[in-house]
């Protein structure tokens, strides 16, 4: 049966319609007739046949000048029944003309209640008919069992909307108001939230439809995942007004940007002409590329005009992404791009990579950071961060490469963890051959040292941001901990004119203005996106903000520099810190003690060789190591 009324054309519908109407109109005349002349019901209805056929074609034209046949059964509302009672006046009126005109008695009564019964038999019949068709499809498919989630104006909206359709069938209303428990709004009974799982259970609920769009979002998160946890599929949707533009349609579009959360002036970015001809027409390999670090680099020394970039990435889903973002930036340009999928731990792949291309710059981005993931997996971390740079540097000088720049962090700074550990050898790795190089040889050796960046992969800001998106928490560590911020423009920015003012053996450390506290940073993110935050004092607040307390290897505040003495530069944002290195021995000794550890998958022993050189590196007393993806990066 559903497949037969699928399969009917319009115009098929439009004839039953027209069909049905005309059957109404004898059935109409019948019942004024017996209302109004009950003994000569049948008498005027033997005296009215031959005009019959008249009013049957002329009903028929009306109803399709009118658009009566035409119009469907679950949109027949009030415009649709005004409409109809238009068409049954019309009637009437034809057919007080065609009883006059024929010499028929009948009165002007009859002709009314004839009108009146033609338009109520019409609703009837497009009532009933719009059951029966809803009850085919109900029988026939299967159908979605919602459970409505606020009986406000929007909840009642949406059972109005659902009704009629062939696959969703509302069962029943929860609202937090207690005034409305019990009653029944819309033809549906409103229970109280605290029965949700019964009702799921004893009503075979499929899905339960949010229809709060004035609460705020992270409070429909909260609601939304204690549904999910009792095994319901959940969905929230906006108001009716929000859908045609009254209201607006949510809250926030983007996530606001990480440099509003500097709480100083941005550092000018402007390349300067010395650096962009330390680029400018050279072969530049960036290691990490597809990091957020390095895909900036990238970025920015596409604008210096190199002749070719070289691509270096272990994740080849970020290789992807950033390689298709460069092409079409360099669509108009000569540059030319090269993906290299590969670790900078692979010797010969390197020296391969370094040879065929002719490198020139090498901008050595490549390093595992996530402290709690170093932390707890401490000889990959260490492999990559040592002994890849010492890799890529030494190949680096084999190769005639003229600049080679580290990026460093002010973790590497007496370091509590095993990543700040892995970066402070790798600064001492890059030293030791500079020490060896002769003034004014290559290639120059630098590095260069900042804190964190704001909005870059998993860094404390789109963390935040992640978490609003779920309802909350905002998680800190510590209500006192503070970290120096930049943006990943500031940085590499000033990255890439430390690299260009290089002689070679300088460890340039970037003026990151003053530390931001952590806690600080996560009321500023939570109000930008328009909540509050809830606390003792303000208990009805959108989002709490809950300390875990510091992680293994995390420190309250970080440091730049190990003496405190910085030098000045040309650019006054960019200094040099004086600090002791290595000698060529000690580095040989701690890369063999390092290479022993890996080969015997000795943490211990990887950790020991970091106690050793790296000074100031302590192993931090913050308790065992948990779950690193529950931590926040800071």
């Amino acid at each position: 049966m559903l497949n037969f009324i699928k399969s009917l054309s319009r115009s098929q519908k439009r004839n039953i319609m027209l069909f049905i109407d005309a059957m109404l109109v004898p059935i109409a005349l019948f019942f004024s007739f017996s209302l109004h002349a009950s003994g000569e019901a049948f008498a005027m209805m033997l005296a009215y046949l031959p005009i019959l056929p008249y009013l049957l074609i002329i009903g028929g034209a009306l109803s399709v000048l009118m658009g009566i046949s035409t119009i469907q059964l679950n949109a027949y509302e009030t415009g649709a029944i005004g409409l109809t009672g238009a068409f049954a006046a019309a009637l009437v009126i034809v057919s007080y003309l065609l009883t006059t005109a024929a010499r028929i008695p009948i009165t002007i009564p009859t002709h009314i209640i004839f009108g009146i019964s033609f338009f109520i038999f019409s609703i009837i019949s497009r009532a009933v008919l719009l059951q029966i068709v809803l009850a085919i499809y109900r029988r026939s498919s299967l159908r979605c069992r919602v459970l409505i989630y606020g009986a406000g104006t929007t909840g009642t909206q949406l059972v109005s909307a659902l009704r009629s359709h062939e696959h969703i069938e509302p069962v029943a209303f929860v609202d937090d108001s207690k005034a409305l428990h019990g009653l029944i709004v819309a033809r549906l009974p409103v229970y109280s939230p605290v029965r949700i799982a019964e009702i799921a259970a004893e009503k075979r609920i499929d899905r339960v439809l949010l229809a709060l769009p004035s609460l705020s979002l992270p409070k429909q998160a909260q609601i939304s995942r204690r549904l999910q946890k009792m095994g319901l599929e959940v969905q929230a949707l906006p108001s009716f007004a929000q859908l045609v533009g009254e209201e607006a349609l949510v809250d926030k579009l983007t996530d606001v940007e990480p440099k509003l959360f500097l709480n100083r002036d941005e550092v000018a970015t402007e390349t300067g002409a010395s650096a962009i001809a330390s680029y400018q027409g050279k072969t530049v390999l960036i290691s990490g590329a597809g990091g957020s670090i390095g895909s900036e680099l990238c970025r920015q020394v596409m604008q210096c005009g190199p002749a070719k970039m070289v691509l270096f990435e272990l994740s080849e889903v970020a290789l992807y992404k950033v390689d298709m973002e460069l092409r079409q930036i360099a669509e108009d340009t000569d540059i030319e791009i090269v993906p290299v999928l590969g670790t900078v731990t692979d010797a010969r792949q390197v020296r391969g990579v370094l040879s065929d291309h002719n490198v020139q710059v090498v901008l050595h981005a490549a390093a595992y950071k996530h402290v709690p993931l170093v932390e707890s997996n401490p000889l990959t971390g260490l492999a990559n961060n040592v002994l890849g740079t010492h890799t890529l540097a030494t190949e680096a000088a084999k190769t005639n490469v003229e600049r080679f720049i580290l990026i460093s962090s002010d973790k590497a700074v007496r370091p509590t963890n095993v990543m700040g550990a892995s970066k402070r050898l790798a600064e001492l790795v890059v030293q030791d051959l500079a020490s060896r190089v002769p003034a004014g040889d290559a290639p120059i050796y630098t590095m260069v040292r900042f804190g964190n960046v704001l909005g870059s992969s998993g860094s404390v800001v789109p963390l935040f941001q992640e978490q609003l998106r779920r309802g909350g928490p905002v998680t800190v560590t510590h209500p006192e901990v503070s970290r120096y911020f930049m943006t990943a423009q500031e940085a590499v920015h000033l990255v890439l004119r430390a690299g260009a003012m290089a002689k070679g053996g300088e460890v340039f450390v970037l003026d990151m203005g003053k530390p931001v506290h952590i806690e600080k940073l996560a009321r500023q993110v939570i109000e930008s996106a328009g909540y509050t935050v809830r606390d003792a004092k303000h208990p009805d607040g959108d989002i709490e903000i809950e300390f875990i307390g510091l992680r293994p290897g995390e420190k309250m505040t970080e440091e730049l520099t190990l003496t405190g003495n910085l030098i000045g530069t040309t650019h006054r944002k960019i200094f040099s810190a004086d600090e002791v290195a290595l000698s060529e021995i000690e580095i040989a000794s701690a890369l063999r003690a390092l290479r022993a550890a890996l080969a015997s998958n000795d943490e211990q022993a990887a950790r020991e060789v970091a106690l050793r050189w790296v000074e100031g590196y302590s192993i931090s007393p913050h308790g065992q190591l948990a779950d690193a993806t529950q931590f926040t990066p800071v």
